[in-house]
C-alpha cells in the first residue's frame, strides 16, 4: 500500500497497529478515490456492506440536511418525532408487514443488545424470570458489544473477553463440510435444551442468510422447520440478526421473507442507513409488544440516539429511493445471475470450495488447493491476502479470517451496491477472478516451499 497512515503518524487509536491505512477522498457510485490517486471498485458497499445505494447520491444527502436545518436531534426519552413515526410506519408497511413495532438505535450491535432486552423483558412479563438462556449459530457475528459478542460463537474472538460475557450456547452451522441436511444442528438444537431446561431457554438467534462470518449461507428448509416446531413446543422466541441482509440485501425486504419461518423478533441496519447516517432497528411481533404492554408497560433501555431525527430522515429518504427504483425487485431478478457469473469466474480454481448466496450477497469458501476441501494452514491468514491483492487489483472485497473458527475455510464476501450497473458487476466479478488466481499462485507457492 502506498500513501497511508500509520498508528505512529496519527492520533485515532486504530483497529490494526501494524497497517498502513490508505486515505479515502471520495466516493461515487460504487467507485472510490484515494489520496494517492488510484480508484477501487467497491464491491461489498462502503466495506461492511453497509453503502447499498453507492456513495455521493445527493437526494440523500439533502434529506439529511433539510431536517439538521429543521432539528436534527432531541432525546427519544422526551419526545417523538415526525421523521421517526413516518419511517416506522414505512418499515412495517412497506419492507416488514409480519411485523408490528419498531425501535430505531444507531448500530448493528445497539439492535442486537435491544433484542437481547426485549426478548429477556418478554419472557419476565410472561412469568417466566427463569428464562434468559439463549442459544446460537456458532459460525455467525452478532457486533461487539458483550451481549452480541456472547452470541457470536467465535471462540477466538469471545476468549479474550471470555469472563464478561453471558454464558450463551451454540449450534455449529449446517455446511457441505459437517452437516449438509440440517439433522445435526436440530440434534444438537435438542441437547442443548434439554441440558438447561427448556423453561431457561429465552430465544434462538441467528442471521438467515450468513454475512461476515459465514456469507451467503443459509440452513437447509428443514431446519427453520424443525426450529418452528421447537419454537412452539418450548415457548421460546426465534430471533433473526438481519443488520447485513434487511432492507433488501438478499432480493426480499428482509431475508426472513424467503424462508418457512418468521421470526419473533428480528433487526435490520446497515442498508437503513445506506451510510448516510448511523441508523439501526429492532422490530417484533405484535404478540412480543401486546405482553410487554399489558404488564411493565416499559422498555427500560435505551440509547442517545435512538429515534433521533436527522438518521431517520435518512433512513426515510433511503427507503424512499428503494421503492422509487424498485431496487428489491432488481437485487432479486439479477442475483442469481451474478452469483453464477461469480461461479463461471472463480468455482473451478482448486483454492474455492464453494460459490453461495442470494441476491447481492455472495460468499467464497476458501480451502487449501491441494485437496480443494481440508481448511488452509491459519498462518497463511488467507483472507488478508486476498483483500491486499484485491485492493492491488483496483477491487474492494472484505474477508474473514475463519479458518481460525475451526468449521469453514476462509471466506470471501461480495456485497456491491444495489444499483450497481451490469457492467460494473462484471468488472467486479472479472477483477475478483484476476485477484484470486494471483492469490491462488501465491499459496501454492508457499505450501510448496514447506508451510503446512
Amino acid at each position: 500500500m502506498t500513501g497511508g497512515i500509520g498508528a505512529e503518524q496519527t492520533h485515532v487509536f486504530p483497529r490494526l497497529l501494524d497497517l498502513e491505512y490508505p486515505v479515502v477522498e471520495r466516493g461515487q457510485g460504487v467507485w472510490l478515490e484515494l489520496s494517492d490517486g488510484r480508484k477501487l471498485l467497491d464491491a461489498c458497499s462502503g466495506g461492511a456492506m453497509v453503502t447499498c445505494l453507492g456513495h455521493g447520491l445527493t437526494e440523500i444527502a439533502d434529506a439529511a440536511a433539510a431536517q439538521a436545518e429543521q432539528i436534527a436531534y432531541m432525546y427519544n426519552h422526551f419526545f417523538t418525532n415526525q421523521a421517526q413515526e413516518l419511517l416506522a410506519a414505512q418499515l412495517i408497511e412497506v419492507a416488514a408487514p409480519e411485523m408490528a413495532r419498531v425501535r430505531f438505535v444507531s448500530g448493528g450491535s445497539e439492535a442486537n443488545e435491544t433484542m437481547i432486552r426485549i426478548m429477556r423483558q418478554y419472557h419476565v412479563d410472561r412469568g417466566e424470570p427463569e428464562r434468559w438462556r439463549v442459544i446460537s449459530q456458532a459460525q455467525s457475528y452478532h457486533g461487539a458489544t458483550m451481549g452480541a459478542l456472547a452470541l457470536t460463537g467465535r471462540n477466538w474472538l469471545q476468549r479474550p473477553f471470555e469472563s464478561y460475557l453471558p454464558d450463551f450456547a451454540h449450534i455449529g452451522p449446517s455446511t457441505w463440510r459437517s452437516d449438509p441436511s440440517g439433522d445435526a444442528a436440530l440434534d444438537q438444537l435438542d441437547r442443548l435444551i434439554e441440558q438447561a431446561g427448556p423453561g431457561a431457554i429465552a430465544g434462538f438467534v441467528c442471521e438467515p442468510v450468513g454475512a461476515a462470518a459465514l456469507p451467503g449461507y443459509t440452513a437447509p428448509d428443514k431446519f427453520w422447520l424443525g426450529l418452528d416446531e421447537r419454537r412452539k413446543e418450548h415457548g421460546f422466541l426465534v430471533c433473526f440478526d438481519e443488520i447485513v441482509t434487511g432492507l433488501g440485501r438478499t432480493g426480499s425486504w428482509f431475508a426472513y421473507q424467503q424462508l418457512p419461518i418468521v421470526p419473533d423478533i428480528v433487526t435490520a441496519g446497515k442498508g437503513l442507513g445506506a451510510g448516510y447516517a448511523p441508523l439501526a432497528a429492532a422490530l417484533c411481533r405484535q404478540h412480543v409488544f401486546d405482553t410487554i404492554a399489558a404488564n411493565s408497560g416499559e422498555l427500560e433501555h435505551g440509547h442517545t440516539w435512538d429515534g433521533a431525527p436527522l438518521p431517520c430522515a435518512v433512513g426515510l429518504a433511503v427507503m424512499g429511493h428503494i421503492v422509487e427504483h424498485d431496487l428489491v425487485q432488481r437485487v432479486w431478478s439479477r442475483g442469481p445471475h451474478l452469483r453464477d457469473e461469480l461461479e463461471h469466474a472463480v468455482g473451478g480454481m482448486p483454492i474455492v470450495r464453494e460459490v453461495r448466496g442470494r441476491g447481492f450477497l455472495l460468499g467464497v469458501e476458501l480451502v487449501d488447493p491441494r485437496d480443494s476441501t481440508s481448511l488452509l494452514p491459519a498462518q497463511i491468514d488467507v483472507a488478508e491476502l486476498v483483500d491486499g491483492t484485491c485492493e492491488n487489483t483496483g477491487l474492494l472485497v472484505t474477508s474473514s479470517h475463519s479458518s481460525l473458527d475451526g468449521m469453514v475455510g476462509d471466506q470471501t464476501l461480495l456485497a456491491p451496491a444495489f444499483n450497481a450497473s451490469d457492467g460494473e458487476l462484471t468488472e467486479m466479478i472479472s477483477r475478483f477472478a484476476i485477484a484470486l488466481a494471483e492469490v491462488q499462485a501465491n499459496v501454492e507457492r508457499r505450501l510448496e516451499s514447506g508451510l503446512d
